[in-house]
């Protein structure tokens, strides 16, 4: 009988390609350390202080002031009025317009602080990069801390460790081993070899030869 047991294969990505392995297990790649978990309270210690800053602004009406340039000869636009270099004009926001973006601080940064308690890094870096470009400028930290989750991430799944010191310093060794490697005329990395068999001739689809004209 045919023997129909599947050779092992190495798992490929959507394009082909030979995944490359973890230098640590998936768990330790999507959680946080000491360090990321401290920052995160901060980031969200952070959150709160701005939330704080709204609240003002929700009981009475803000004071808001819009500058412009003036045009030709210092002169304004209708609804100015020249100060010193600048075209200035003033009006009141309803505390009604914060509300948005107050509950938008509120909820995203509780939501980040859940996720630093269960240690989760995915969720903390994306409330992080949500909040920081609902914020504009003022949230650019925000963004800094996204971004600085997502690579510490990249380098413990490419070298097992998180921080620059050490990434750079396994990248080295990896460097020098596949040169090492390279001048062996070995191979870094293991492959299985598959052999197929050539299929039977089929009865019902592979027509018959001719017969053999005799002389």
């Amino acid at each position: 009988m045919p023997d129909n047991t599947a050779l092992p294969s190495e798992p490929t990505s959507r394009f082909g390609r030979p995944r490359r392995k973890s230098a640590v297990p998936r768990e330790v790649v999507l959680g946080i350390d000491d360090l990321e978990k401290k920052v995160s309270y901060a980031a969200g210690a952070f959150a709160l202080v701005l939330a704080g800053i709204f609240v003002p602004r929700l009981i009475n009406k803000t004071k808001i002031t819009v500058t412009a340039t003036p045009g030709k000869h210092n002169v304004c636009q209708a609804g100015y009025h020249l100060v010193s270099s600048l075209c200035q004009k003033s009006h009141y926001a309803l505390p009604s317009s914060y509300v948005p973006q107050f509950l938008e601080i509120i909820i995203i940064g509780a939501v980040m602080m859940i996720f630093a308690v269960r240690a989760k890094r995915a969720g903390v870096a994306v409330c992080a990069l949500l909040l920081g470009l609902a914020l504009g400028t003022i949230g650019f930290p925000f963004v800094i801390l996204g971004a600085w989750l997502i690579i510490r991430a990249f380098r413990l799944q490419k070298y097992g460790d998180a921080s620059f010191k050490g990434s750079g310093k396994r990248a080295s060794e990896i460097a020098k081993e596949k040169k090492v490697a390279r001048a062996s005329g070995t191979r870094t990395t293991s492959s299985v070899v598959r052999t197929v068999a050539a299929p039977e001739p089929s009865k019902r689809y592979t027509p018959k030869k001719p017969p053999r004209k005799k002389r």
